[in-house]
């Protein structure tokens, strides 16, 4: 990883890095992890915590003997230990003169446009004025349509949203490896994939602690949408100084290589997180336009619409054959774009007074062919 003067970094702490064995949650562990990110301030990093935690903190003062396995009981147990897990977090940030910033998340908070712009905007406000994110899902209310699964996955796609130069992932064993270490003398940990292929995303077993939800395969998907969205992921073990030495480069895991890709926040979400309201058919001259010559889709070169979408939404963006050629904002609604459609541009600022005529803005388009180049 390149160093730079100043970093912005999404660590993943998992809960087999944040409790005991008996799952209590281990105060002198988030103490520790909180000197680390506060050092690493001092020198001008952002960073941003993904934690999970909270249900582990929480069943057992519930009464229950083991992680609760009903969605109800999950629940619970996090809205018991959230407000333990936060609370630990701004005492320990707080001794090091750091402020702590507790961020509740779901699914629907990335997949709708205007939640997934407030929650960009709120992060960077946090980050710009000196704060610490701490993150985890919302598991008190999530259900299971709008959930994560597990907070490698949650963190990968906040370390895209906020476009980090790295994404760490602390867990309880130092890497991937060609084999499991706890039962193979003989496994090698792979410190350096430039590319996530099968063979890679194999090489992950199941879940490993009973007190977290993911394991190594869990953190090979994580790695796979960090990494296509241009953010490197480190994969190591969590100790005192782990987050500090990952900056510094000083510290042994599985380095995952970031694609050489950024997007503008608003073509990220179209590609990654939109749901297309609408498909649009278009002819063989739009195709060529829209594919090859870098231009944006014009009503003219519609020969169909499908659906019911509003100026803003995302649709997709089809051939005669059905291929997918790609998806982007569309400027008009449905129901204009059927009175539309066909139209030379002339013809509409006849019809509709407007000055702009695109369907689709060359800059809020995103082509399947770019999409399949970058793995997405």
């Amino acid at each position: 990883m390149k160093k730079k003067s100043k970093q912005t970094l999404v660590v993943k702490i998992g809960s087999s890095s944040l409790t005991d064995s008996l799952g209590y949650l281990a105060k002198e562990k988030i103490q520790y992890f909180a000197k680390d990110v506060a050092k690493l301030k001092a020198l001008g990093h952002r960073v941003v915590i993904v934690t999970s935690g909270s249900i582990a903190a929480g069943f057992s003062l519930l009464g229950y003997k083991e992680r609760p396995k009903t969605v109800e009981g999950k629940q619970a147990a996090a809205a018991v230990g959230q407000g333990l897990l936060i609370e630990e977090y701004t005492k320990a940030l707080k001794k090091y003169h750091c402020l702590a910033a507790q961020i509740l998340l779901t699914r629907g908070d990335f997949s709708d446009k205007r939640r997934f712009k407030n929650a960009a905007r709120t992060l960077e406000v946090l980050l710009e004025k000196g704060a610490v994110p701490v993150i985890n899902e919302n598991d008190t209310v999530s259900i299971e349509e709008l959930k994560f699964g597990d907070n490698d996955t949650l963190s990968a796609h906040v370390a895209s949203m906020v476009h980090a130069d790295l994404l760490l992932i602390l867990t309880d064993i130092d890497g991937l490896y060609t084999a499991d270490p706890r039962k193979d003398s003989n496994a090698e940990r792979l410190n350096y994939i430039e590319e996530i292929t099968k063979e890679i995303e194999d090489l992950a077993g199941s879940a490993g602690s009973s007190i977290g939800t993911g394991g190594m395969r869990s953190k090979i998907i994580a790695a796979k949408i960090s990494t296509t969205s241009g953010v490197p992921v480190l994969i190591t073990s969590a100790g005192e100084n782990s987050i500090y030495n990952s900056i510094e480069g000083t510290i042994e895991g599985s380095y995952f290589e970031g694609r050489k890709r950024k997007l503008k926040n608003k073509l990220h979400w179209v590609t990654f997180y939109s749901h297309s309201k609408g498909t649009l058919i278009i002819d063989s001259g739009a195709q060529e336009a829209l594919s090859k010559g870098g231009k944006s889709l014009l009503p003219k070169g519609i020969i169909k619409v499908v659906g019911n979408f509003s100026p803003g939404d995302v649709v997709e963006v089809v051939n005669n054959n059905k291929k997918l050629i790609g998806k982007g904002l569309v400027e008009y609604s449905s129901s204009e774009l059927i009175e539309l459609k066909g139209l030379s541009s002339l013809d509409i600022k006849k019809v509709t007074g407007r000055t702009k005529t695109v369907a689709i803005h060359r800059d809020n388009w995103i082509g399947n062919e770019t999409m399949k180049k970058e793995g997405i």
